[in-house]
C-alpha cells in the first residue's frame, strides 16, 4: 500500500471511529488541513460515521435484548424451583461486563456531539461578547433601564 493510500486509510478511521476533528487528524498525521477536509469530502466520512454510530448503536440494543432474554429464561427457571442451565448462566455473566464498555463507548459518542453542537457563534454568545470584551449592554438591559 501506497503512503498517500495508507494516511488517507488512517484519517479516515481516526474521523470515522475515533471521532477526531480535522484539525486533530491533520497535527496527528502531518498533513495539511485541507488535504483531510478533501479527503473527507470525497469520500463521504460524515456519512460513514453516521452509519457506523447506527451500527454501534443497533448492537448495543442486541445487546442489551440478548441479556434481557438470558435473565427472564434464568428468572422464569429460579421461580419454577428448575435447575439453572449453566451454559445461559455462563453467558449471562459474559454479556454483563460489555454494557460497561457499550456504555464508555457511548460517553464518547455523546461528548462529542455535545462538542458539534456548541461549535458556531450563538446570538448568546455574540450577546455576551458584546457586554464583556465590547462594552456594549445587552437589549433587556437596557430596556429595563428606561422602564425604570
Amino acid at each position: 500500500m501506497n503512503s498517500k493510500r495508507h494516511l488517507y486509510n488512517e484519517a479516515e478511521r481516526l474521523y470515522v471511529i475515533n471521532h477526531q476533528s480535522m484539525e486533530s487528524i491533520a497535527n496527528m498525521l502531518n498533513l495539511n488541513r485541507k488535504t483531510v477536509m478533501k479527503w473527507k469530502e470525497e469520500g463521504d466520512w460524515h456519512k460513514r460515521q453516521q452509519d457506523y454510530l447506527k451500527s454501534k448503536q443497533s448492537f448495543h440494543e442486541e445487546l442489551f435484548e440478548f441479556a434481557r432474554k438470558l435473565m427472564k429464561d434464568i428468572t422464569a427457571d429460579l421461580d419454577a424451583g428448575e435447575k439453572i442451565d449453566t451454559g445461559r448462566m455462563y453467558a449471562f455473566c459474559r454479556v454483563l461486563p460489555m454494557f460497561a464498555k457499550v456504555k464508555d463507548y457511548e460517553d464518547v459518542v455523546a461528548k462529542h456531539e455535545d462538542i458539534e453542537d456548541r461549535k458556531g457563534l450563538t446570538p448568546d454568545f455574540i450577546a455576551k461578547i458584546e457586554e464583556e470584551i465590547l462594552g456594549i449592554p445587552r437589549k433587556q438591559n437596557i430596556d429595563n433601564d428606561n422602564q425604570q
